[in-house]
């Protein structure tokens, strides 16, 4: 009499969760999850590569070390390294713009338009801030002025600087519609607050001062009314370049991992806001005295994607990082956030932006190269060579509700979708990771998406109307009394959504 094959059906959500025994993850859970990103849409995405943004690096005369700065600046990059800022777009030469700024540690920045031209400010711990125009660098320098700021943003009109060497706890800001004019009769200002500051980031009408051990929230409009307001006292933000603005909310790293300020503010700071719990022990395996100022981040809009970076080894393919979604979970039935892990990227800066209306996003790298990421399949260096870096995903450990049956395992029913030709392998890996069981061989999986999207195929060449959605029937072998489902995938292949997997079984005995 045939075998009865009992379904188990897995949906994909959940992200990577490293805080939970083998019991209480969710099946749709990861176990591992590296260069996959949590999907708006569901499911698992294999990430894209990156590419060189221009095939020049950025260099002039004796320039040389890591890129400083990264900004996206009307429909091209404004780059930093060495001693001279440069100008780039995707193709063609580098232009400096300007020179002889000495010692500079990463460059802080912002945009702003209060006349009717769109500039970029920006500040380096070391010199002057300095403001351009797409024509011209003009330095703060004026009488008053702040002598080396690490960082700069622009706040109701005023352009408010922070990070001074002689003067860690304060902030000093212009005359509105006047960056450089520091005239107190003309409404210029400072403030002093009760740590060091260590970032600044406008949000929601309000200027957020981070530091060491504290936040501030300046409120106001001029400095007839502004207020300075404790949002805590006893958490701030070890990461200057991990500050971003995403989901409604600023994303920043303390000293006991990621939060939002809405989750501090409102909590207090008790450990219940921080958004990182399920990834934690990526957080406390770092060397925060060390990498703190080595970690940058960026946020991709269309994806309300978070992703950060930490540059803490040499060799780019050991480089780290975290990938954070901010989607809603339909179990809970309210948004929340998933995570994955980086692996091969190594930004020293970066920044995303829009370039001809496109989402652009880019990083500046330690060879001297701006990159795009978001491009292509594969992790391309300097040298034009691909990095061997896989993109993996394993399942937590599936019992099916019963670890003490013993199953057979008939089949796989593989949901994905792919976005051009892919490479991967699916491997079984049963009871726990017991040494004394004995693993199938992974089986390769190969498609390629034979449709188009309507818009950007070629007429008469693409083809329309095919499966979004493949559902692939994929016979397995083994038993055991538990199973992880893993895609372990070629370094060339082309992005695909993993959706979810259904494994059809039959049970056999209990132990």
């Amino acid at each position: 009499m045939p075998d009865m094959l009992n379904p188990f059906v897995v949906n994909l959500r959940g992200g990577l969760v490293l805080n939970k025994s083998q019991f209480e993850m969710e099946p749709g859970e990861a176990m591992e999850l590296r260069n996959f990103e949590p999907d708006i849409g569901g499911g698992y995405r294999r990430i894209n590569g990156f590419t060189k943004f221009n095939t020049n690096a950025v260099t002039s005369g004796t320039t040389s070390g890591a890129i400083l700065m990264s900004a996206v600046y009307k429909d091209q990059v404004v780059a930093a390294r060495g001693t001279e800022v440069f100008k780039l777009s995707g193709t063609g030469s580098v232009s400096s713009i300007d020179s002889g700024r000495t010692s500079a540690s990463r460059y802080d920045f912002d945009l702003y338009d209060m006349d009717g031209t769109e500039r970029i400010i920006w500040a380096d711990g070391a010199n002057n801030a300095s403001h351009y125009n797409n024509s011209a660098v003009t330095d703060v320098s004026g009488t008053g002025a702040p002598a080396n700021p690490k960082y700069v943003k622009i706040f109701k009109n005023h352009a408010v600087y922070g990070g001074m060497s002689a003067t860690p706890q304060k902030i000093i800001f212009s005359a509105p519609y006047a960056v450089g004019d520091f005239s107190a009769a003309n409404g210029a200002g400072s403030i002093s607050v009760t740590s060091t500051i260590t970032g600044l980031k406008v949000f929601r009408e309000q200027l957020y001062i981070f530091c060491e051990d504290a936040i501030f929230r300046l409120a106001g409009n001029s400095i007839a009314d502004f207020q300075m307001q404790p949002v805590t006292t006893r958490i701030g933000c070890v990461a200057p370049f991990t500050i971003q603005e995403i989901g409604g909310d600023i994303v920043f790293l303390a000293a006991d991992g990621l939060r939002t300020v809405a989750g501090t503010e409102k909590i207090g700071d008790v450990e219940l806001g921080v958004i990182s719990r399920q990834i934690q022990q990526r957080f406390t395996a770092l060397d925060l005295s060390d990498v703190k100022n080595k970690m940058s981040s960026l946020v991709i809009r269309s994806k309300t994607q978070y992703r950060i970076f930490f540059a803490n080894q040499s060799s780019e393919t050991d480089c780290t990082g975290i990938i954070g979604s901010f989607k809603g979970d339909p179990q809970a039935g309210h948004l929340g956030w998933e995570f994955a892990d980086i692996r091969g990227i190594k930004p020293n800066c970066s920044d995303s932006g829009f370039i001809s209306d496109v989402e652009t996003v880019v990083h500046g790298g330690h060879d001297g190269y701006i990159y795009k990421q978001e491009s292509g399949n594969t992790f391309t260096n300097s040298s034009d060579s691909t990095l061997g870096v896989e993109a993996r995903y394993k399942s937590a450990h599936l019992t099916m509700g019963d670890p003490g049956i013993r199953k057979r395992f008939h089949r796989a029913i593989l949901n994905y979708r792919p976005e051009g030709t892919i490479d991967t392998n699916l491997g079984l890996d049963y009871d726990f990771g017991s040494a004394e069981v004995l693993n199938p061989s992974s089986i390769t999986i190969t498609a390629a998406s034979n449709t188009s999207v309507y818009g950007t195929g070629t007429y008469g060449a693409a083809s329309y109307g095919g499966a979004q959605f493949v559902l692939e029937r994929q016979p397995i072998t083994g038993s055991g009394f538990a199973v992880s489902v893993q895609f372990t995938e070629d370094t060339t292949s082309a992005p695909y959504s993993l959706r979810g997997f259904s494994l059809e079984f039959a049970a056999a005995g209990r132990r």
